[in-house]
C-alpha cells in the first residue's frame, strides 16, 4: 500500500518527471530522420524508373523547343518527324533518343526525392502552425488530412525548393539532348558532329565560360515551372484521390485508394504539371541550349528569350512539343506515384 501511495504522490511524480525526459522529444528526431531517408530512397527509385519511360519523349520535346527559324536550317515538323529523324540517325535510334540520360537519371532521383521530401516537410510545418490540425493529428495517431488549399501551397513550396537543385542538372541534360551543328565554335571546344560532348566536357565548358553561377542559367524558368507545376502535380493527384473517395464507398480514407485509382490520379497529375506552365519550360530550354560561349556572345535573359520567341514563332512557339510532353507524362507520373506509394505501404 505504501508503494502504491508513493506512485500517486505529487512529490514523487514531480521527481520522476524531472529525472526522466519526455519520451516524444527523444523519438521525434529519429523518426524524422527515418522518414527523410524513406522519402529519398523511395522517391529516387520511383523517379529513376519513371525517367526511363519518359526520356525519349523528353528528348524529342527539347529538340522541338530549341530549334530556330533561321533560314537554311532543316526544321522538325512535329514529334513524328523528330522520332523519324532519330531512327535515321547514324548513331541509331536508341543512342539518339537516350543521349545524355546519365544526367537526367541523377536529376530524376534528386527531383522526385526532393519533391516528396519537401512536400512532407511543408505539410508538417502547416500542421505545426495550426492548433486544429495538431489536435486532429494527436487524436488519430499522427494521421491528419490537410485541406486541399494547404496541399496546393505545400506542392508549390516543394517545387520552389526543388528548382534550385534541378536547374544545373537540366542545363547539362538539355545541352546533351540537342545535336551540335558543325561550326568554328564547336571545333574550338573540341566537339564534332559524330562525337557529341559528354557531361564532364559540358560541365567544364560552362564553368570556364560562365563560372559557378552559369549552372543556374534558366533558373527563373525552372522556378516558375516547378513552383506552379508542382502545385498542379500534387494538387491534381490529391484532388483525383479525393474524388475517388467521394464516389467509392469502399474507401474510408485517402490511404485506402486502389492501385489503379492511384495510377489514374498520377496520370492526371503528370498531364496537369506539364501543360499548365509549359511556356516557362520552353523558354528555359531555349536559354539552356543557346550558345553562351565565345567573345561577344551575350547570355539571354528569361524575358528577352520570351520576346524573341514571340517575334519568331508567335504563341504556337511557346507550346511546341507540348502534345508529346503531356502524352508521355501520363504513364511516367502514374509509375512514379504508384511505386512511391507501394514502397511506402510495404516498408511503412
Amino acid at each position: 500500500m505504501a508503494a502504491f501511495k508513493d506512485e500517486l504522490s505529487p512529490v514523487t511524480g514531480l521527481e520522476k518527471a524531472e529525472a526522466i525526459p519526455p519520451q516524444p522529444e527523444l523519438t521525434v528526431p529519429s523518426s524524422q530522420g527515418i522518414e527523410a531517408l524513406k522519402d529519398i530512397v523511395f522517391g529516387s527509385t520511383a523517379g529513376i524508373l519513371g525517367k526511363f519511360v519518359e526520356y525519349p519523349f523528353d528528348t524529342v520535346k527539347v529538340r522541338l523547343q530549341s530549334q530556330s527559324d533561321h533560314p537554311g536550317i532543316t526544321r522538325l515538323r512535329g514529334p513524328l518527324d523528330a522520332f523519324s529523324a532519330a531512327f535515321k540517325s547514324p548513331e541509331g535510334a536508341i543512342v539518339s533518343l537516350y543521349r545524355g540520360i546519365s544526367a537526367p537519371l541523377l536529376g530524376a532521383a534528386i527531383e522526385t526525392s526532393s519533391l516528396f521530401f519537401s512536400y512532407r516537410i511543408a505539410q508538417d510545418l502547416v500542421v505545426a502552425a495550426s492548433p486544429t490540425l495538431r489536435a486532429q493529428r494527436d487524436q488519430h495517431n499522427g494521421k491528419v488530412e490537410l485541406p486541399f488549399g494547404a496541399l496546393l501551397g505545400c506542392g508549390a513550396a516543394s517545387g520552389a525548393f526543388t528548382s534550385l537543385l534541378l536547374t544545373p542538372i537540366e542545363l547539362i541534360k538539355c545541352k546533351m539532348q540537342v545535336p551540335i551543328a558543325p561550326s568554328h565554335l564547336a571545333s574550338n571546344l573540341g566537339y564534332t558532329a559524330t562525337r557529341p560532348p559528354g557531361p564532364i566536357e559540358l560541365i567544364r565548358s560552362v564553368f570556364r565560360s560562365q563560372g559557378v553561377l552559369g549552372f543556374w542559367h534558366g533558373q527563373l524558368g525552372t522556378l516558375i515551372r516547378e513552383t506552379g507545376g508542382s502545385a498542379a502535380w500534387f494538387g491534381s493527384y490529391e484532388g483525383v484521390k479525393m474524388l475517388f473517395r467521394q464516389y467509392d464507398t469502399s474507401i474510408t480514407q485517402i490511404a485506402d485508394v486502389k492501385v489503379w485509382q492511384q495510377m489514374v490520379a498520377g496520370a492526371a497529375a503528370g498531364m496537369s504539371y506539364n501543360f499548365v506552365f509549359y511556356p516557362a519550360d520552353t523558354i528555359k530550354s531555349r536559354m539552356q541550349t543557346s550558345s553562351t560561349e565565345g567573345v561577344g556572345i551575350k547570355r539571354m535573359t528569361f524575358a528577352a528569350t520570351g520576346r524573341a520567341l514571340w517575334h519568331e514563332q508567335g504563341l504556337t512557339g511557346f507550346y511546341r512539343g507540348c502534345g508529346i510532353t503531356v502524352f508521355r507524362s501520363a504513364p511516367s507520373s502514374a509509375i512514379i506515384f504508384s511505386i512511391y506509394e507501394a514502397l511506402r505501404r510495404y516498408f511503412g
